[in-house]
Formats: structure tokens, sequence, C-alpha cells
């Protein structure tokens, strides 16, 4: 069985590279290797700096305060970067499907990968499934992979600092 790379493992990384962004193109080669993505051409300064500029882009659907905007803005971001789906044995480690052409730098396949997955991993689990940290102060970016889909922090240590502090309004307010 071959695992689908598209959807939330794709979106993960993009919160992940998007929270601790990785400040030299060898950093990214080694975070993108870390969780399996076979990387077909030498990284380079501007796959990092093009991943950025994506990754800015991709904010956009993140921040969409209403899911026809959030559509359309991941709709534009699929146009600009995947393909039509093919088969392909590229690693001789079965058949599986691409959605972007082969031997792509870095930066392209990342901007594929990233823009399915979101789409998969919203339309499979719903156009909700993405935000921001609901702890004041914090705005980082999430993706809700939960069980229940009512993910409203980017972690728990987010989550628990918020309810402390709801806790100890109230009691103030008792």
């Amino acid at each position: 069985m071959h695992i689908n790379p598209y959807g939330e493992d794709a979106v993960l990384l993009a919160i992940d590279l998007l929270r601790d962004p990785p400040a030299t193109a060898a950093e990214l080669e080694a975070r993108c290797r870390a969780v399996e993505l076979m990387i077909e051409q030498p990284v380079t300064d501007g796959d990092l700096h093009a991943t950025r500029e994506f990754l800015t882009s991709w904010l956009e659907v993140v921040d969409a305060t209403d899911f026809e905007t959030r559509a359309d803005r991941l709709n534009r971001l699929l146009a600009g970067s995947s393909a039509h789906p093919r088969l392909t044995n590229h690693a001789e480690d079965g058949w599986h499907v691409h959605y972007r052409g082969a031997n792509l730098p870095l930066a392209w396949l990342l901007r594929t990968l990233i823009s399915v997955g979101t789409a998969l991993h919203l339309a499979g689990r719903g156009m909700h499934r993405l935000g921001r940290c609901a702890e004041p102060g914090c705005d980082a970016p999430f993706a809700d992979v939960s069980r229940t889909g009512r993910q409203r922090y980017c972690s728990t240590t987010c989550a628990n600092r918020d309810a402390v502090r709801r806790h100890r309004a109230r009691a103030t307010a008792a």
C-alpha cells in the first residue's frame, strides 16, 4: 500500500515551515528529507526564497474569512502549481499519483504538494480545518487534524495558557 503524500502531511509541513522557517537552503532540504520528501534536484537559495514567497501566499488561504474566498485563493495556487495527475514509479517504491511533472526544483515541488494537499485536506475534512491560534497574543497558523474538527489553538501550550487565563478571569470576577 502506498500512502498518499498529498493531504494532511503536506499541510502539516506547510505549518511547520511557517512556524519555524528554515534559515538556509540546506536546512530546507534537511527538513524536507526528514519527512521523506523525495528531492530530485539540488536545493538552492532560490528554492528557499520561492518557498517563503509561496508560503506567504498560502497564508492568504489560511486567513480567508469565508469558504468561498478560501476556495478562490486556493484555486489560484492550484492553477499556478499543479499539473494533470499522472502515475509514476519514479522511486521504484510502487506506483502512485503525482500532481506535478518530474525533476522539478524543490520550491515547485513544495508548492504543488502543499497546494494539492491543502485542497484534499479541506475537501476531505472540512473547509474550516485551517486557522489561526485563538490564544490572545498568538496568531500562529494551524491545520486542524483533530478527530472532532474543533481545534482552536496552534498547540496544547496555547490551549492550556488560554484556559488558565479564562479560569483566573472567572475567579477574579467572582
